[in-house]
């Protein structure tokens, strides 16, 4: 059977009118070949367009169909679709969050399990999620006081600068400069002083790190023979031998002994200073008296006689 053109030009037009349908519709976000659910939820602003995501931690689940301004309540109904399949209560929220610093807003659905199931058509709460731009947004104000006082502090820092700079005084950065520079001159007279000072004297800065070569050598040389001489034993001996000494000081100090007890005995150190006294004085007689103790030169026998002391 033949089809007429007057039948395949209304069967054009149909499927022309249906597809528009269809393109419109998804354009808006609603997709015809699913199954989807409509929830509402209201904001105080309007930071939304048609189409703007909906997810559920991060996946997306539907989109926004549908915004109105209700004039009665001042605020703004959003429309949204998402698969039947998810499944979450009424006290879930929608958060309203920015999806990105150039990519608009978005609503997510913060799913909570507690609560009767929600059912499409229903009004769940909404909640914004404060992001970059609001935030800046909020605090642009002080963050353009903040940038005022620093270009004032910038600005009086460079008048402060230009100041210094043309400043002639002795006090300025001229004057700084200056003094600067000539002590850049004098390090340098001075490092060519010394530069010709070593140039002058190299034959004799090489003879002292020869012989302070050869000192070192003969240190080491002394090192090893110390090592050879066995100087741990050397040390043992020369502590025995003052421990002993130490032992006899301590005897000493505590009288025993020959010269402990002259030490430390006060009756024959006064004996002894005594007899001392009596020999210098028999010396002394001696000496001026000759023939006193010597009869060969004289018959008479002398008497003692105490020395006069001046």
């Amino acid at each position: 059977m033949k089809i007429s053109k007057e039948i395949k030009t209304g069967i054009l037009v149909v499927l022309g009118i249906l597809l528009f349908i269809f393109g419109f519709k998804y354009l808006k976000g609603q997709n015809l070949l699913e199954s989807n659910n409509t929830y509402y939820t209201e904001f105080n602003y309007n930071a939304l367009t048609p189409s703007s995501v909906v997810t559920v931690k991060g996946n997306p689940v539907g989109k926004v169909t549908e915004i109105k301004y209700d004039y009665a309540t001042g605020k703004t109904r959003v429309a949204f679709l998402v698969n039947e399949q998810l499944k979450f209560s009424k006290n879930s929220k929608i958060r309203m969050y920015e999806t990105g610093l150039m990519g608009g807003n978005g609503l997510a659905i913060i799913i909570s399990k507690d609560g009767e199931l929600a059912k499409p058509g229903d009004v769940l709460e909404s909640e914004v999620e404060v992001g970059l731009v609001s935030s800046l947004s909020k605090n642009f104000s002080g963050l353009s006081s903040d940038l005022d006082l620093t270009l004032k502090s910038a600005d009086t820092l460079m008048s402060s600068l230009n100041r210094l700079v043309k400043d002639d005084s002795n006090q300025g950065l001229k004057a700084t400069i200056y003094e600067l520079n000539q002590t850049l001159k004098s390090f340098k007279g001075t490092s060519n002083s010394v530069n010709s000072l070593i140039g002058k004297n190299d034959a004799s800065i090489e003879e002292l790190l020869v012989n302070f070569k050869t000192m070192s050598a003969d240190l080491s040389v002394v090192v090893s023979e110390l090592k050879e001489a066995n100087l741990g034993n050397i040390i043992a001996t020369l502590n025995s031998t003052l421990t002993n000494l130490n032992g006899v000081l301590d005897k000493v100090n505590k009288g025993d002994g020959t010269l402990g007890k002259l030490v430390e005995d006060e009756a024959l150190y006064n004996n002894l200073e005594g007899a001392t006294k009596e020999l210098e004085a028999l010396l002394q007689d001696i000496k001026l008296h000759p023939k006193r103790y010597f009869r060969i030169l004289s018959k008479k026998e002398i008497p003692y006689e105490e020395p006069q002391t001046n």
